[in-house]
């Protein structure tokens, strides 16, 4: 089953409270409930993922005053939304936008919910800088609401500057921080959080802490980024 037929059987079933699942509650009655009990991971982590991706980024639009259609069609995009499930995608969107639930409500839910799995919520924030660098700039006020949520994660504003450095323009990116590493570090040692850093983002280990299949394309990127800064250090060391 898709995330998208889950959320339809969250609203109905799983024990999804707070803000998240007053969403849910808000759009189950425009689902047609699947009931396959196919499952490609922890069900609640995924529901709870995308409606915090979902929620989350509704609240961000509002941080640069302004939801382009460059950041519709990204999330279209690389969320793997199909056509049929826009609209349903569209309302939770909507709901979130509208809430007077602040977005300060949806992320300590979240931290919460992921209490034990902070890789996951450092996924959540990686699909909320997807969205907010769809039009190609990250606003001043889309980073400061980004580095709240990590607050509200728990994220150090070191962890926080890590994952933004893999989301600025390429040419703009120091190698270093991409990999969170120090320049002084042995090549040893290098290679050794290399390797960790494409382990821990491949698709099979996102997809076993909560991450649905459609969301893949974060950890692609993310690899493909760590990939070409661990190239450009070691180019720079000769090897």
């Amino acid at each position: 089953m898709s995330v998208w037929g889950k959320l339809a059987g969250a609203a109905a079933g799983l024990a999804v409270g707070g803000p998240i699942g007053a969403l849910l509650g808000g759009v189950a009655g425009h689902y047609a409930i699947d009931r396959d009990q196919e499952q490609d991971g922890p069900a609640e982590n995924q529901v709870a993922f995308t409606v915090g991706v979902i929620a989350l980024g509704a609240k961000m639009a509002k941080a640069d005053g302004v939801v382009t259609m460059d950041e519709v069609n990204a999330f279209k995009e690389v969320f793997k939304v199909p056509e049929g499930e826009m609209k349903n995608v569209a309302r939770v969107f909507n709901l979130a936008k509208q809430d007077v639930a602040g977005y300060e409500a949806y992320a300590e839910q979240l931290a919460t919910m992921f209490k034990g799995n902070r890789k996951l919520l450092e996924d959540v924030l990686e699909g909320l800088f997807h969205i907010a660098k769809a039009d190609e700039a990250l606003h001043p006020g889309e980073e400061e609401f980004l580095s709240q949520v990590a607050k509200r994660f728990g994220l150090t504003a070191t962890e926080f500057s890590y994952i933004k450095a893999r989301h600025v323009v390429a040419a703009k990116r120091n190698p270093y921080d991409v990999l969170g590493i120090e320049p002084s570090i042995s090549m040893e040692d290098l290679k050794s959080q290399y390797r960790k850093l494409v382990a821990d983002n491949h698709p099979d280990k996102l997809m076993a802490r909560g991450v649905p299949k459609e969301f893949i394309a974060i950890a692609t990127e993310k690899v493909a980024t760590i990939n070409e800064a661990y190239d450009v250090i070691a180019r720079e060391r000769g090897l």
